[in-house]
């Protein structure tokens, strides 16, 4: 896999799927989480968990700019891996939260989202940036063989970011579980088990939101104690209850600081692989006449405002995709009988399906190379918003079909009637199949345009745009629960929909400008 590309990938790879690992343990329960410890509405919770992920991604333009102006690359994504790994350690601290210290624990919580936000903004970025400097010189070197070694390297360049993107998400594979096992690891070292609808009601009961009918609540309680529980009041069973799940939960974020910790040594022991972005072009640059720097900046010029055409469409693909850790992870909880698997684990299905799927659209990718058909990098990334429409269409079919309302009006409904319109597993499957597929013609492939149209001088900043782009969308990401909360179901998937189709519309007629700019 790693014969045809530069020697430092697969280290950069592995540096990555560690960082990543940490990461996707944290993010596959963040809004979930928020829901069970404070007892915040899933608005407020998705509200907060879309504010980190799109600080996630401007943090990467902050990083970026940092590396670039120091040129010490290398320093800022160890010293991001640091900053994380004290962000997950805060997280770690389990301390119940009452109604007393709920809002300083929960500014607490959100300083150490801040710390992992910002260093994942000094790291994510800027070893893409190493990632994209590797290809450009290993094109350099094959330059200096033939034209046609050159144009076979330029080739590899695609792949090599597939090939980066799957190692991120092997990390992504197995994360989602970690959490969910110490949880119920926890809970049975104390005689009981989990249920995800107990940690909201027993919130609803210490804030006196119930009223006189407790009998859900009971049965709740009943089916979830075993043999060596002490039960003595119901005011008591709810505090210890939400006490010992979130705690189980907090030891998870553990796992986190360890991944951060493994990543780091990963990274600075082969430091010495990986080249420095920037700093051959600024001594060559000093030996090009004025002219010739006139003919520079007018295509420096050009490739930026590809740069941002590209990433002014991400931003809707992002606003859907993203939606995996919001509305969906709802829609799993709500809608899909899950009663054996708890909702956090179907966010593994998006990771083993880019595992899984990416040797085929590398395959197929070649397939076309070699006819003499090549798919350009533009191209690619229209055909995924199309595919990530049809996933939505599909929701929006089935929702049409089984006749699902919002949210709100399903959860209010009366158990035995939720439980008959609940849907199987095979929703979500196939969801994420679509989902993924349009992922893979996005995501590492966009990683790889920039790499492309970025100067020399600029990759910190521009792998940030790429990632601050990201970031927008997901600052509308808290626009799905809310759709998901008060609208029909298959209204909501239409917007998503529509958004798609309309970037691969706007896309599809960028695609020959954008060709021709990255020629």
């Amino acid at each position: 896999m790693f014969k045809n590309h530069p020697k430092g990938l697969l280290l950069a790879a592995l540096s990555n799927m560690g960082e990543r690992f940490g990461y996707y343990i944290m993010n596959a329960v963040l809004a979930l989480f928020l829901c069970s410890k404070f007892g915040l509405s899933d608005k407020t919770s998705g509200l907060i968990a879309a504010m980190f992920l799109a600080a996630i991604y401007i943090m990467s333009l902050v990083g970026g700019i940092i590396a670039d102006r120091l040129r010490n690359y290398k320093g800022t994504i160890a010293s991001g891996l640091v900053v994380m790994a004290l962000g997950y350690v805060a997280l770690s601290v389990p301390v119940l939260a009452t109604p007393q210290n709920s809002g300083r624990l929960l500014a607490f919580t959100i300083f150490a989202l801040v710390l992992i936000a910002f260093g994942n903004g000094l790291f994510k970025g800027n070893l893409q940036a190493i990632v994209g400097q590797m290809y450009d010189n290993f094109e350099a070197d094959a330059a200096k063989v033939s034209p046609e070694r050159l144009k076979w390297a330029q080739g590899q360049r695609d792949a090599g970011f597939q090939i980066f993107y799957v190692f991120i998400n092997v990390g992504a594979l197995a994360a989602p579980f970690i959490a969910p096992l110490l949880r119920s690891w926890w809970l049975n070292v104390h005689h009981l088990t989990y249920n995800a609808d107990l940690p909201m009601l027993c919130h609803e009961y210490i804030n006196g939101n119930i009223g006189n009918d407790l009998s859900h609540l009971q049965d709740l309680a009943q089916q979830v104690q075993q043999a060596g529980f002490q039960f003595t009041d119901m005011g008591s069973f709810c505090q210890t209850y939400l006490d010992i799940f979130n705690t189980g939960i907090h030891y998870s974020f553990i796992a986190s600081v360890v991944m951060m910790l493994i990543s780091l040594a990963i990274f600075w022991f082969s430091k010495k692989l990986f080249p420095t972005p920037g700093k051959k072009e600024e001594v060559v640059s000093q030996q090009y006449t004025e002219e010739e720097k006139r003919t520079m900046a007018a295509e420096i010029k050009q490739r930026m405002y590809a740069l941002f055409a590209v990433l002014g469409i991400s931003v809707f693909f992002w606003f859907s995709f993203h939606q995996n850790g919001q509305s969906l992870s709802f829609f799993a909880r709500d809608f899909v009988n899950t009663s054996t698997v708890p909702p956090e684990i179907w966010q593994a299905v998006n990771p083993f399906f880019v595992i899984v799927l990416t040797p085929l659209i590398m395959w197929l990718f070649a397939y076309f190379t070699k006819k003499g058909n090549p798919i350009s990098t533009p191209r690619k990334i229209a055909i995924g918003m199309g595919i990530a429409g049809c996933a939505y269409a599909f929701l929006m079919i089935l929702s049409m079909v089984n006749g699902w309302p919002s949210a709100d009006t399903f959860t209010a409904m009366a158990p035995a009637d939720r439980e008959a319109l609940k849907c199987g597993p095979w929703v979500l499957i196939l969801t994420y199949f679509f989902l993924t597929l349009a992922e893979l013609f996005i995501s590492p492939l966009g990683l790889s345009f920039v790499s492309k149209v970025a100067p020399k001088h600029l990759q910190g900043l521009c792998q940030g745009l790429w990632l601050g782009a990201t970031a927008v969308g997901n600052c509308l990401l808290w626009v799905g629960p809310l759709m998901y909360d008060k609208w029909p179901l298959w209204e909501c998937w239409l917007v998503f929909m529509l958004v798609c189709l309309i970037s691969m519309t706007v896309m599809l007629g960028m695609v020959k400008w954008l060709e021709k700019v990255t020629a």
